[in-house]
């Protein structure tokens, strides 16, 4: 068990040691210095944005960008859509997988766009390689699209008084090229010479020791998983997702696999310090995310190791910890990591099966889902975050009785409605999605069209657990996470209409809010900074911060975990 810790913390510290210096690239990138891979990559993006007659040198402002995000990804909707709606019929389809129903393509195509990759379908059998080899398109775009927001706030907290924020499409490309591009192809060849298929062959049949015929699937499975980790998206290749032997098959490939996740959104963090040249900044951030992180990592990875107190009244010896879910390849104690920093990170990709977790895990994951501000997803991360110190700054400001600022911009009540509304939607989704699942549930109601059958029979365990199925399932529609309790049975027209509506909703309203209040203050004059003026680079005002998202985000949810993991905590004591 030790060196399982080890492996953890090592893990941990690796990430947070290469992100500096991977943050101070990305700074040098959106601000248009000189790096190393310009020989390599100026030639591609000249060549891209020559095809594509974009004038990359053209500044937006932020309803530019913003309209420039919109339509690009609209398009990618529809595109997406009708490739899984017809992939039966199309090529690259060696095991002949059928086309999605429409409600089942709508949801799919939804949620790679807004990259949570919740997936109501298995890998194997639900696509064709052709759909697999789009879905990786849209998990580097829309990770890069996260980025290019990013970069325009970057941009608007930089200048004094504009509305000349950049260029979208610039910020967007250099995104994918220089930064997800160049690591995908690191990792990919680390999973590939470790024994993941990178391949377009149809499945293999195989004789197992015990003498049965198994069929294993195969595919360009090893590009695919690279940029599911590092552009934060999660959706896997085969069904277990990162529990399959394939897809993460060693101790070794599963620590670069959490590394891949961790890396980008770490290094955003400090590319905000660089880019502002504001570096405690950046460090009170980072260091407001950590604290958030361990308190919900260190619970459950205790409870994960300590085992099942049921199996133990049983008298059944627990000597690895709570196995059940887990990959014996990897056990309790990094999975139990992996669970939080899958869910913080909105990448929710899995090593272990949620759903088995012990109760206080799955309170922790869920928690960490519904406070969606602790390091976060490519880019996004950092607009969740933006928009709690707004309503920090804000609240700061009252308390000493002085005009709120943050970097010299005056918050005002425009700046302040649109980030207590972003802030208010998220937990609205989430439990509005859930009272009506549960409405219907609670009176087994027959569904008719939205699900063949009575509501009861998408819900394989009753009680708490079920209750926290439901809630799990939207929770991870709101933060763009993707993983799921997977004893729902999702697949479906009810889980798959409503749960695209959350997805839509809670992508494009939280992107749109912190880049109004971006473009907004950028335009604002600019205030030099007094001895009255609140210090926002202070450890005093990053505790503000985190009670300010304590009490806005994790307390609107209390309720919902009471009813949910935490009654069956209880239960199980």
């Amino acid at each position: 068990m030790n060196t399982e810790l080890l492996g953890v913390i090592s893990i941990f510290i690796v990430s947070i040691v290469l992100a500096i210096p991977l943050g101070k690239y990305i700074a040098k990138v959106y601000l248009g210095d000189k790096t190393l891979l310009d020989p390599i990559f100026n030639p591609i993006e000249k060549f891209i944005f020559k095809i594509s007659g974009i004038n990359s040198t053209e500044e937006m402002n932020w309803k530019q960008h913003l309209k420039a995000l919109l339509s690009i990804n609209m398009i990618w909707f529809f595109l997406c859509f009708f490739i899984l709606l017809f992939q039966g019929s199309l090529f690259l389809n060696p095991d002949n997988n059928p086309s999605m129903s429409p409600d089942l393509a709508f949801n799919t195509a939804i949620s790679f766009v807004v990259n949570c990759n919740l997936q109501h379908y298995s890998g194997e059998s639900g696509v064709s390689y052709l759909s697999q080899m789009f879905l990786m398109f849209l998990q580097f775009v829309s990770a890069g699209v996260g980025m290019a927001a990013a970069a325009m706030i970057f941009t608007a907290m930089k200048e004094r008084t504009t509305d000349k924020l950049g260029n979208f499409y610039n910020y967007f490309i250099k995104s994918c090229t220089r930064v997800l591009l160049p690591i995908s192809v690191i990792v990919a060849a680390i999973l590939a010479f470790s024994g993941t298929p990178m391949n377009f062959d149809s499945k293999d049949s195989i004789t197992t020791l015990q003498g049965d015929h198994v069929d294993v699937s195969r595919g360009p499975a090893a590009a695919f998983i690279a940029i599911k980790h590092l552009g934060t998206n999660g959706g896997g290749f085969f069904g277990a997702n990162s529990a399959h032997p394939l897809e993460n098959p060693t101790y070794f490939t599963n620590a670069v696999e959490l590394w891949a996740q961790l890396i980008v959104p770490f290094a955003m963090i400090f590319a905000l310090g660089f880019y502002l040249k504001k570096k405690k900044l950046s460090y009170v951030i980072f260091g407001v995310m950590t604290i958030g992180f361990l308190l919900l990592v260190i619970p459950t990875m205790m409870t994960e190791i300590n085992g099942n107190p049921a199996i133990e009244k049983m008298g059944i010896a627990q000597a690895t910890g709570a196995m059940e879910g887990k990959e014996v390849r990897f056990g309790p104690a990094i999975s139990g990591f992996w669970s939080i920093a899958t869910t913080v990170i909105s990448t929710g990709s899995v090593n272990s099966m949620h759903d088995s977790s012990m109760p206080v895990s799955g309170a922790m994951q869920l928690l960490a889902m519904m406070v969606n501000a602790f390091y976060g997803g490519c880019g996004v991360g950092i607009l969740n975050f933006y928009i709690f110190i707004i309503l920090a700054v804000f609240i700061s400001g009252l308390m000493v009785g002085r005009t709120p600022e943050f970097l010299g911009k005056k918050i005002e009540a425009r700046e302040v409605k649109i980030a207590a509304f972003i802030a208010i939607l998220h937990p609205l989704l989430i439990l509005a999605g859930t009272a009506l699942a549960s409405y219907f549930a609670a009176h087994d109601t027959a569904m008719g069209y939205w699900f063949s059958g009575n509501a009861t029979g998408w819900l394989n365990n009753p009680g708490n657990h079920g209750f926290s199925e439901m809630l799990y399932e939207y929770t991870s529609s709101a933060a763009n996470n993707g993983s799921g309790f997977e004893g729902l049975g999702d697949n479906n027209p009810f889980w798959n209409i409503t749960t695209g509506i959350v997805l839509l909703l809670s992508r494009f309203i939280p992107i749109v809010g912190p880049l109004a209040i971006a473009g907004l203050l950028a335009n604002k004059k600019y205030i030099p900074e007094s001895a009255g003026t609140l210090k926002t680079d202070t450890s005093i005002f990053g505790v503000m911060v985190f009670a300010v998202i304590a009490i806005i985000a994790a307390l609107s949810f209390f309720p919902a975990l009471a009813l949910g993991p935490l009654a069956e905590y209880f239960t199980l004591k």
